[in-house]
């Protein structure tokens, strides 16, 4: 009898377990990117949130992270670099999107001239498998003059390219395209700035983004220059059967987010959407200044926030919510937000610590067998210049190329901050979701001495060989 009651008991246990809600999702503020935060992208992928967003140099970088707030913190890991002169510098506002198996990377870059804006073109990248941190092989460009904001989208089976182009006024195109890298038909204007709404300051539609649910399809797009707090974002439902097509698109006559000076928020902009990792919630992610002052440049944060949908089955924006203020995150992620992370060596699979836990400056910097210790976790702050300094969490001191030598063999330790090149690191995608972490004033990475699987081998700096020995894994700790 005594046995048939546990069972019982256990039976109910479990029932009551299955009808409770998952574990809460983590919580976090705004920004979700304060350094380069502009024309943010979010895609959540096989357990991960991607972000990417305008670099203003010649490098893209992406953040990834299990958990929407660990975003903040988490490395910026540079999976491209200009390679042509045409189309090296100033990339601005990519995407990734996953089609036919790759993940393709559409952006918008220009010649490092004086006067760079003209030169603007965009471009699309494709991935050698199915991660989206690459590598990524250059494709093409979509367009022969000046085009902004590449986005993609399937339509009624079609896949569309839309972007922003001008004559006397920045307006939305589209064109038909017969794979991902290949634009097969001309452009066709489907949208012009023609409210007092979207001329604020100049007369601008730009940044296409489709937003598909239900059957339903529409472009949310933003409006005004992008330098007065009057920046915002307007709407076009798909209402005829041709997107390339301006008369299938209808105009919602009044904006769908804007600024809130209530909330401290101006010139909201330049959007993206994803969903919640349990597919249930609808997220928007934009950028968007903290003063009304402040115009369009790298000043700019990455927010992110839910919204909603309106009984018609339109999207329902809401208002931008205030900096800094705490929200839930997205259904069905992680209850935890981490900020810290070990560096797990490709060849040896041992970790990168600070020798016996050490707090003094010049202590050596090696691998060993990885443990959890404190010394073996490191924070990669953002310095905003696509560098980072990595901060050891149990001694508060940062990564240090000794006396900034540029020597092959010169070691690597531990020191104070002194905000120079030789502590200053960058993170380059290999593949396997691996990086090389590079030193900024001499260009090398961090390697394990003669390839050594032992414990205690020394970590030094040394010329790219392309080896294991020269790879690292960033894990989440």
């Amino acid at each position: 009898m005594a046995r048939r009651l546990l069972t019982l008991l256990a039976a109910l246990l479990l029932a009551l377990s299955l009808g409770q809600p998952s574990a809460q999702a983590a919580s976090f503020g705004n920004p979700v990117k304060a350094q380069k935060g502009a024309d943010p992208w979010i895609v959540h992928h096989d357990g991960n949130y991607y972000l990417i967003s305008t670099s203003w140099t010649d490098v893209i970088t992406v953040r990834k992270s299990p958990t929407l707030g660990g975003l903040a913190t988490a490395p910026s890991v540079q999976v491209w670099q200009g390679d042509a002169a045409s189309r090296c510098c100033n990339i601005w506002a990519p995407e990734l999107h996953h089609l036919n198996g790759r993940w393709y990377l559409y952006y918008v870059a220009g010649q490092n001239v004086a006067d760079y804006n003209p030169t603007q073109r965009s471009h699309v990248l494709e991935s050698a498998g199915s991660d989206p941190m690459g590598p990524y092989t250059y494709r093409g460009q979509l367009n022969s003059s000046w085009m902004l904001d590449p986005t993609v989208a399937t339509i009624n089976g079609q896949l569309y390219l839309f972007g922003s182009t001008h004559n006397g006024t920045q307006n939305i195109v589209a064109a038909r395209m017969s794979n991902p890298y290949t634009v097969s038909s001309s452009f066709t204007t489907v949208s012009t700035p023609t409210y007092d709404w979207e001329r604020q300051g100049g007369t601008v539609n730009e940044g296409p983004e489709i937003l598909q649910r239900d059957g339903r399809t529409f472009l949310i797009y933003s409006a005004s220059g992008c330098w007065t707090p009057d920046y915002k974002l307007g709407q076009l439902a798909l209402t005829g059967s041709n997107p390339a097509s301006a008369s299938s698109w209808t105009k919602k006559a009044t904006p769908v987010f804007q600024r809130s000076d209530g909330n401290g928020v101006y010139g909201p902009g330049h959007n993206g959407f994803f969903t919640s990792p349990d597919g249930k919630e609808s997220w928007i992610v934009y950028h968007a200044n903290d003063s009304a002052s402040e115009g369009c440049d790298n000043g700019r944060t990455a927010r992110a926030q839910k919204f909603t949908w309106n009984s018609d089955g339109s999207p329902n924006l809401g208002t931008p919510v205030r900096l800094g203020a705490g929200l839930a995150g997205p259904s069905g992620e992680p209850s935890t937000v981490s900020t810290t992370y070990t560096l797990t060596n490709r060849n040896s699979g041992k970790c990168l610590e600070v020798a016996g836990g050490s707090s003094a400056d010049g202590a050596n910097v090696r691998q060993y067998a990885c443990n959890g210790g404190a010394n073996q976790r490191w924070r990669p702050e953002d310095l905003g210049d696509d560098t980072h300094r990595l901060v050891n969490v149990a001694s508060g001191k940062a990564l240090d190329t000794e006396n900034c030598s540029s020597a092959d063999g010169a070691d690597l330790r531990q020191w104070s901050w002194l905000d120079n090149t030789c502590q200053r690191f960058r993170f380059l995608a290999t593949d396997g979701g691996h990086v090389r972490i590079v030193n900024q004033a001499t260009g090398k990475v961090a390697d394990v001495a003669d390839c050594s699987t032992a414990d205690g081998a020394d970590v030094r700096q040394w010329s790219w060989l392309n080896n294991g020995c020269q790879q690292w894994r960033l894990n989440p700790a």
